[in-house]
Parts: C-alpha cells; structure tokens; sequence
C-alpha cells in the first residue's frame, strides 16, 4: 500500500481529533473551574494592550524577510541555478523574530514607564 493512499483519509481524522481534543479540554478546564468556586468569564477577558502592535512587527518582519529574500536570490545569488526556499524560509524567521524582539522591547519600555 502506497502512502500516498493513507493521506486522505489521516488529515481529515486527525484534524477532527485535534479539535475535538482542543474542546474536551477547554470544556474540562471551564469545569474544574466551576467545580472551585473560581469565576471562567472573569479570566477570559484578559487585556493585551499590545496585541495589534506585536502582530504589526511580526507581519512586518516577515515581510521585509521575504522581499529580502526575493532581492538576494535575483540579484546576488544568479551564478547558482538552484531554487533553494530555505533562504526564504530562514529570513522570514530571522526578521519575524526581529520583530517580535522588537516588540517585547516595546513593551518593556511602555510598562516600565508607567511603574514610574
């Protein structure tokens, strides 16, 4: 039996366990919470005042990653005729953790600030 033949029918029914797993937990979670006497609603809503600005640098990061990426194997990489993507890939990691530092510097100045 060829591989290829079992991917069809393993993504669909690990998917479904995946998620199915991901909602027994949650549920399960909610429960012992209850069980305790602790409050659910008040522990979801958490503030994240910088949620938008950490997902900013990282899409930004990854961009300029790319397009760096796309820069270098047109123009300084011609001798080689290998289509190799794991430039790309590592340059989007390389600048989207970049931006992530960035990010949590951000961050750290903003609540030192305001502890002042």
């Amino acid at each position: 039996m060829e591989a290829g033949v079992l991917i069809p029918i393993l993504v669909p029914i690990s998917m479904f366990a995946m998620i199915f797993g991901i909602v027994y937990l949650h549920k399960r979670e909610r429960m012992a919470m209850i069980e305790r006497g602790m409050d659910p609603r008040a522990y979801k809503t958490q503030p994240a005042p910088f949620k938008y600005l950490k997902w900013a640098l990282l899409l930004i990061g990854t961009g300029v990653g790319l397009f760096l990426a796309t820069i270098l194997t047109q123009f300084v990489f011609t001798k080689w005729d290998t289509d190799n993507p794991s430039i790309h890939f590592s340059l989007i990691g390389i600048f989207g953790g970049i931006g992530l530092f960035v990010s949590y510097l951000i961050e750290k100045k903003e609540t030192f600030d305001k502890k002042e």
